[in-house]
């Protein structure tokens, strides 16, 4: 009889998701499918399984709008980054141009709202790392000139300008500065006189007041989570939360499951000692990305890989959490899909995304406030950055 009734809930969720889906029309901030195009050539129009990203998964999930995550890592220095950064630009141009009846590339809000108004699904470029312009100024402006809606300061990797949230953890007394130099707050003008958002996921502490005390626009994060639920320094603590508020900006939150819940990283790193020979070898394969090679492993036992996702409620504690402390006003989503190797369950892949209404629902969360969290608190900051 239990097994009825588990049956008939999953059921029942369903067909409300899918009553859901029809009026809420999801923007995603973070999404970094672009880099596993050219790992796997993968045409994203048509399905394809292994990637949490395509046009028909995101048709399913109605997903009307989102920022492609343009990202390298630090191995792409000077002289490769910003080439890698136009690389993944051109796939995106490419693959619009090849379904010019379904994509549209956008570059300013009033473009998105005619995409969407159009049924066409809006695409965008965010670049992630202040790396890829390696300390020049016109390859800022010529990623500007390329449409980009946003810059992460940094990703893992410090700059010569901006300290990251990983190195002011880990490197704090090797680092040859805290926070941003005399450039870094150039390049935070710059973006605020071109109207490009400025993102402050990845920035070190230091960074990020230093951003805040100096940008004349609102701020974004474009896929951080709340510390106090799992404390990640990825994540952002309550007063930095309370500042992105004040500044008028929005914070975007990751289902990554190391931020979505403080016991996965334990729980990941158990499971790969677990399968220590076949790990070493797929890193050894992989040229020594043990990232890559961590999801790699996750596709091989896919079981036990699914019993360390956190439950589908984590996620949702997170985006409730932020919305009690700073406001409905200052919070969406910005996945980091097709970019980890796990995320909540019910959360596989862009087609989920109206199961997330579907519990706020439930938490008394009002038609209203449900648009400006899957797309309205995008479409304003957006727009407070062009003006």
């Amino acid at each position: 009889m239990l097994k009825y009734k588990i049956i008939f809930l999953l059921l029942l969720n369903c067909f409300v998701a899918a009553a859901q889906k029809g009026r809420f029309v999801f923007i995603d901030t973070h999404n970094d499918v672009l880099s596993k195009q050219i790992e796997n050539g993968a045409d994203l129009a048509v399905y394809q399984p292994p990637l949490n990203f395509d046009l028909i998964k995101a048709a399913d999930g109605n997903l009307g709008a989102q920022v492609f995550s343009v990202w390298c890592d630090e191995i792409y220095g000077k002289g490769k980054a910003f080439a890698r950064a136009n690389r993944e630009i051109d796939l995106l141009l490419a693959l619009i141009k090849r379904n010019p009846a379904k994509m549209a590339f956008v570059t300013n809000t009033k473009e998105l709202e005619k995409a969407m108004q159009q049924k066409k699904f809006a695409a965008m470029i965010g670049v992630e790392g202040g790396h890829m312009i390696e300390e020049r100024m016109d390859l800022l402006d010529s990623l500007i000139n390329r449409g980009m809606k946003y810059l992460t300061l940094t990703w893992n990797n410090s700059t010569a300008w901006a300290s990251s949230a990983r190195d002011e953890v880990t490197k704090k007394d090797s680092l040859p500065r805290l926070g941003l130099s005399e450039m870094g707050i150039q390049i935070v003008a710059r973006l605020n006189e071109a109207g490009v958002m400025v993102d402050l996921s990845h920035a070190g502490e230091k960074t990020f007041a230093d951003a805040l005390s100096v940008t004349t626009k609102p701020v974004i994060a474009t896929h951080s989570c709340a510390w106090a639920l799992a404390p990640h320094r990825r994540n952002l603590k309550d007063d930095q939360l309370k500042a992105i508020a004040k500044n008028g900006g929005v914070v975007f939150v990751n289902f990554y499951s190391g931020f979505v819940d403080s016991t996965y990283e334990a729980k990941k790193n158990l499971f790969i000692t677990q399968h220590k020979a076949a790990f070493d070898s797929l890193t050894a394969l992989l040229g020594g990305d043990d990232d890559m090679a961590t999801i790699q492993l996750f596709t091989l036992f896919p079981a036990e890989a699914n019993a360390l996702r956190p439950p589908l409620g984590q996620l949702i504690k997170h985006i409730d959490y932020i919305a009690k402390l700073i406001g409905v006003d200052h919070v969406g989503i910005g996945a980091d899909y097709d970019g980890a190797e796990s995320f909540p369950l019910q959360l596989s892949d862009v087609s989920c995304y109206p199961v997330i209404v579907t519990e706020l629902k439930k938490l008394g969360y009002s038609n209203k406030d449900l648009k400006k969290i899957t797309s309205g608190n995008f479409i304003r900051v957006m727009k407070a950055n062009e003006r």
